[in-house]
């Protein structure tokens, strides 16, 4: 049988007020790292969806998206994962800007979100030996330098994508 590479297709929410950057710290099999909110496309589900769950998880503020910054693309290695079959994981991430609520009440972080942090450019730039991935920064600095964004209807979605709840 012919195995079949996938990437692992990842959202992120950019998220900046007052002149910092919305993040979360999160325990992960490598430790505490610092991230965007942000996390894997599930079946059934859009990107936009996604990346308004994901951010909702992982901060509990509501996130609306204003349009699509960039998609990124990057490969991970991890000691954990040298021993399996296949070490290296290529990440396909969608990076959405946006704007989100106050926090929800009666929500909670979901599991292994520690805290949110609201960053400045400076600090995201200090913190680079704990970021979740290389994406982190590029997607703030193309954020910073006020890449243009794409429109949300750039994404088109066939209903044959779509799970029914």
């Amino acid at each position: 049988m012919v195995e079949i590479w996938k990437p692992n297709v990842t959202v992120a929410a950019v998220v900046v007020q007052d002149g910092r950057y919305l993040m979360v710290e999160e325990e992960t099999s490598e430790g505490i790292r610092v991230n965007q909110p942000a996390g894997h496309l599930e079946p059934g589900e859009s990107l936009i969806a996604a990346v308004k769950r994901e951010t909702l998880e992982e901060t509990t503020c509501a996130f609306t998206p204003d349009g699509l910054q960039g998609i990124y693309m990057s490969r991970s290695h991890s000691d954990a994962a040298a021993q399996s079959k296949h070490p290296d994981v290529t990440y396909l991430r969608f990076a959405f800007v946006g704007t989100v609520s106050e926090p929800i009440e009666g929500w909670i972080l979901d599991t292994g979100i520690l805290r949110t942090i609201w960053m400045t450019l400076d600090e995201i730039r200090a913190t680079i030996n704990i970021h979740r991935s290389p994406l982190v920064l590029q997607c703030v600095e193309d954020h910073a330098r006020s890449k243009p964004l794409l429109p949300l209807d750039t994404i088109y979605v066939d209903a044959s994508a779509l799970y029914s709840t």
